[in-house]
This record gives C-alpha cells, sequence and structure tokens, in this order.
C-alpha cells in the first residue's frame, strides 16, 4: 500500500486520553452526521487521487516528503483542540510545546541561547530574518547568490531593501571573490549564505564567508531551509561539512522541518543567536497577552495566528527521531545523501548523459546528451514525460548557460538556459531503490 494506515489505531487511544484532560467539564453535545460527512469524504478522496504519489520511492521530483506516521497522528490529535499559538490565552500545552522543539533546534546548529519561533513557511521566516537585518542596518543592502532562492530578492522589495545578487561559481556555490568584490563596492548589511540551494542542493563557503565577515562588519544570514538538517551528518564532502561546522557562528537561521524535519506543511522556523533582537518585535496587543507574564510567541512574531498542531507534530517528532548524530533520524538523511551519489555514479559513468556538479546533498542534476543546449533541451523535456508515463516522477530545471559551459565544452549553447533533468532524493526509501529508478529512466531513451 502506498498510504499507511496501521498508526490510526493509536489516534483512536491518544483521542480517548486527551478527553480525560477536560472530565471534570459538564457534558456538551457534540454529535454529528457522520454519514454525510463520510459523504463528503469520500468525495474529497476521490478528488485528491489526481495528485503524483508522493509518498511513493518512484516520486523523485520535487522537494515533497511525506510526513512521519508521527507527525501526521500528533498533528491530527492536536485539531481536536485546535490550539493557536499566538498567544498563551489561544495554545498554553502547544506554546511550550513549540518553544522546546524550536530550543532542540537551536542546539542541532550548537546555539544554547537564541531567539526563535516556528512560522507558517520558509518565506516568511526569510521575512522575519531580512526584517531584523533591515531594523539593525537600515539603509544597507541584502547580498545573496544568483541560485540563493528568488524570495530573497523579492523580499528584499517587500521590505524597502536594496538586493545584490552575487554571481556563482561553476559548481552553483556563491562565488567569494564576486561576494569580496560587492563588499568593496557596495554599503552591504547581510549576507545570505544558502546551505543547500533549491536548484542544486548546493552549499555556500561559509567558513570564507565568516572570515569576510570580520574584516567587512556585515550580518550573516543561513538560508538552511532545506539543507539545515544535514549539520547532523558526518559523512559529507569536506568543504560541506566544513560549511555546517561553522553554522554556529552566524546571526540568524532559517530551516524549513516540513522538508526534511518529516512534518506536514506549514512549518518554517527562524532563529536569531542572540536573544536581545526580540526587542524589534515589541507591540502591545489590547486583547492578546493578558493570560500569563511568561513570554507569548505572538510578542516575537510577525504573524499572528499560527497552528499549534504544527508546533505539536514536530515536538511528538522529536521525541520519536531526536536529532542525534549517526541516530535513527540523521541515518535517514545518509540514505539520502548516497542515493544521490549512487545516481550521479551511474550518470558519470554513462556517455550518453552529461552530468554537472557532483550533488553534495541529495539533489542531482543532469541532460541527456546531444550537441547543442536547444537538443539537450527538448531531450530533457522527453525524458522527463516519457519517464512520466512509466510511472518514475522526476523534475525539469533551467540552469543558466553561463553555469554549464565550465561543465559542458562540447556543447553549442545557441540559447541563455539549458532545461535540465533535477531529481530530489529526500525519502530514505530512494537509496533501495536507485536501480528501479535507473531503469526505468534508461528505458526512456528508446520509446
Amino acid at each position: 500500500m502506498l498510504l499507511e494506515t496501521q498508526s490510526l489505531t493509536a489516534l483512536c487511544d491518544a483521542v480517548a486520553k486527551l478527553e480525560q484532560g477536560f472530565a471534570k467539564l459538564p457534558e456538551c453535545d457534540n454529535s454529528t452526521d457522520v454519514a454525510a460527512i463520510k459523504t463528503v469524504l469520500m468525495t474529497v478522496a476521490e478528488r485528491m487521487q489526481d495528485n503524483y504519489p508522493y509518498p511513493h520511492p518512484l516520486y523523485a521530483g520535487q522537494m515533497l516528503k511525506p510526513p512521519h506516521p508521527m507527525a501526521r497522528l500528533a498533528y491530527m490529535l492536536a485539531l481536536w483542540i485546535n490550539p493557536n499559538n499566538h498567544a498563551l490565552d489561544g495554545g498554553r500545552a502547544s506554546s511550550q510545546m513549540e518553544k522546546e522543539a524550536v530550543a532542540a533546534i537551536a542546539q542541532m546548529f550548537g546555539w544554547e541561547s537564541h531567539l526563535g519561533h516556528l512560522t507558517s513557511a520558509g518565506t516568511t521566516a526569510n521575512l522575519e530574518a531580512l526584517w531584523v537585518a533591515g531594523q539593525l542596518h537600515p539603509g544597507k543592502k541584502i547580498a545573496a547568490s544568483s541560485q540563493a532562492h528568488y524570495t530573497h530578492s523579492r523580499l528584499s522589495s517587500v521590505l524597502g531593501l536594496d538586493f545584490i545578487e552575487i554571481s556563482c561559481d561553476v559548481r552553483a556555490k556563491m562565488d567569494i571573490a564576486a561576494l569580496e568584490s560587492a563588499l568593496e563596492n557596495n554599503d552591504v548589511g547581510t549576507v545570505v549564505a544558502t546551505l543547500g540551494t533549491t536548484g542544486f542542493g548546493a552549499v555556500d563557503p561559509l567558513a570564507q564567508m565568516i572570515e569576510l565577515q570580520q574584516h567587512y562588519g556585515f550580518r550573516i544570514h543561513v538560508d538552511a531551509a532545506y539543507g539545515g538538517y544535514f549539520t547532523l551528518l558526518e559523512h559529507l564532502q569536506d568543504n560541506v561539512r566544513e560549511a555546517f561546522s561553522a553554522i554556529a557562528n552566524v546571526d540568524s537561521i532559517v530551516i524549513d522541518p516540513h522538508k526534511h524535519g518529516l512534518q506536514p506543511y506549514g512549518c518554517g522556523c527562524v532563529l536569531f543567536k542572540d536573544p536581545a533582537v526580540g526587542k524589534i518585535y515589541q507591540h502591545e496587543s489590547p486583547y492578546t497577552y493578558f493570560s500569563s507574564d511568561r513570554l507569548h510567541l505572538g510578542e516575537i512574531s510577525l504573524e499572528c495566528s499560527r497552528a499549534g498542531a504544527s508546533a505539536v507534530a514536530l515536538w511528538a517528532t522529536q521525541q520519536l527521531l531526536p536529532m542525534e548524530r549517526n541516530g535513527q533520524f540523521a541515518q535517514g538523511l545518509q540514505c539520502s545523501v548516497e542515493a544521490a551519489q549512487l545516481l550521479y555514479q551511474r550518470l558519470l559513468d554513462d556517455d550518453n548523459e552529461l552530468t554537472i556538479c557532483e550533488p553534495e546533498l541529495d539533489i542531482v542534476v543532469w541532460a541527456p546528451k546531444a550537441k547543442t543546449a536547444s537538443r539537450i533541451s527538448a531531450l530533457s523535456q522527453q525524458r522527463f514525460t516519457r519517464a512520466e508515463q512509466q510511472q518514475l516522477f522526476l523534475a525539469l530545471i533551467d540552469v543558466p548557460a553561463a553555469l554549464l559551459q565550465a561543465h559542458w565544452s562540447e556543447v553549442e549553447f545557441d540559447q541563455t538556459t539549458v532545461t535540465c533533468l533535477r531529481s530530489c532524493l529526500m525519502k530514505a526509501e530512494h537509496k533501495q531503490w536507485i536501480d528501479d529508478i535507473w531503469c526505468i529512466y534508461k528505458s526512456t531513451a528508446d520509446i
């Protein structure tokens, strides 16, 4: 079966346990028309069949990792209460669970003290980090690489901050020489380091950026929305391990538990190393902050209402799968890295395929071999379509020709971008499915 259901029995027991906490309340009528609900629910199930099979290992396309059963169950359990983690009035237990879960993430990055909270997604988390950066360095510019997520330039515009795009090297990482040139010629207040770009999974050279910071005095914000959890792994390329080892020295971090953290959408997280940035958030609310003298999460967040269920699900998952080096959670990530390396090696050994950068995390980008960029683009689209017809689901990415020229010296670049194939091997099971993925993919050349 594609969809795991055995764990649902545990949910019924947990709901009964939750009910016991409210036993002193007088009875109230909460009856519902189960037959009518089931009728609509069956229609929902039918409509939801119009989806790609995201939980299956043959889905190896976009960044869609199925949540762990623990996260699903804890999220559903919390919905019987439906807490709101804006203020303690709306979610006492879930707010405390959020603080504990976020503290565990901060400790994963080497921070014992921090200020942070969950968000609806990485975009909102990055918005808060750039907003704080703009408040601390008013009038100064934001810099990020050309392979950084597009939201950084967009969010800078929303915040009224000038943005500088820094070129990348041939490995799709921020070019350190280009960064230093930008620092010399611009008033840069914050540099965004991407640890796990969404295109290639590339990891920017954070240690070298920190060296520049000591001379130029800018803030460093790490966008680790995709790659943050890989900090738990020991067996990474040396330069990647060096970058993750330096992360404790930065000013702010964003990570998305709804990517590699096994959580349902939407669950992002923003962290600040200096808790004093909390003063930037200070505001008054006429009706929400009176139930407790303790910190309300809404007092350190740009968002107001937020699903407490996200915090409950994350906390529960961390209890079951602690974020420990060499633990079960980390081993799953290691399998994803090894799956990407296995696929890359297959491509490297095949004279009919073109590779680009060796994967640093679990994303592989490649293309069918041809003489011209336009022909490569056409073949990539063709293989993508044929693979889907055989139940292998990949993704496409448009790559700047300037990045590819150093890798594909024999290709005639008759267009400025080239459509390539891309695979996010996010599931631990992908390591065991590489043979099947490869077999199906290679068969698309013969159709």
